[in-house]
């Protein structure tokens, strides 16, 4: 990927939005320093043990694999306050299938900060069981957190749902990552989850969420974030 890619940027990248610095970081997630604020979307904990009851069977340790990516992201970016941008649990009734090890690693992340679960289309009601706050949406600062991105014209919106990835083409080799994305109105933040994929930006779901002219996708390589413009990406 690096020897595709230009516009190396580091393990982070800082980005104005809305007049304030926040930082996107290669595990997916977004911190806001100034509000010592981090957020994550599409955790989706459980989407193994969802699958299972349904007949499919998946490995049963994505939820394990996110605490643990989760609890890294903690310790290097010490937030007072997390806001999970809703899906995550894959369904409504996940948090009742967490196994105690994974209620003691997740109340061990909670503890002492303050956790904003927002309802998702997948778990719209309270995690049951677990502390925290709940809504589906939330105003602070210029900006306005929600699970799925509003249509036409939302000022300040971060939100997730789509699970944007993007793809670009160099000297007849191409590349595909999940990345942030953002047109200075609006960011849509990559899936954190271990069992979640990614979507295109070219995929009509994104239609009219963003001004292409000034659109950005920040892909997300093993240890650097990429600045990418819209215009140079394919479908």
């Amino acid at each position: 990927m690096e020897a595709l890619l230009q516009h190396e940027q580091g393990g982070c990248q800082d980005i104005d939005f809305q007049g304030e610095h926040l930082i996107l970081d290669c595990s997916a997630c977004v911190f806001w320093p100034d509000e010592k604020t981090l957020m994550v979307a599409d955790i989706h904990m459980e989407k193994g043990s969802s699958f299972a009851s349904k007949g499919t069977f998946l490995p049963p340790y994505d939820t394990g694999e996110s605490l643990i990516r989760l609890g890294a992201a903690l310790n290097a970016w010490k937030p007072k306050r997390v806001i999970s941008l809703g899906d995550s649990f894959h369904d409504d009734t996940g948090a009742s299938r967490l196994s105690d090890s994974y209620v003691e690693m997740l109340e061990s992340l909670m503890r002492g900060r303050e956790w904003i679960w927002i309802g998702g289309n997948h778990d719209p009601s309270p995690p049951a069981g677990l502390g925290g706050l709940h809504s589906t949406e939330l105003c602070a600062g210029p900006f306005v957190f929600r699970h799925q991105p509003v249509s036409g014209i939302a000022t300040g919106e971060i939100a997730g749902h789509l699970h944007p990835s993007a793809r670009i083409k160099r000297r007849g080799k191409s590349v595909r990552r999940n990345c942030f994305a953002g047109d200075g109105e609006r960011l849509i933040v990559p899936a954190f989850g271990a069992y979640t994929g990614g979507l295109s930006l070219k995929h009509e779901a994104f239609e009219g969420l963003f001004d292409w002219n000034k659109l950005k996708a920040w892909m997300i390589g093993r240890e650097t974030i990429f600045e990418i413009a819209g215009r140079q990406l394919v479908g």
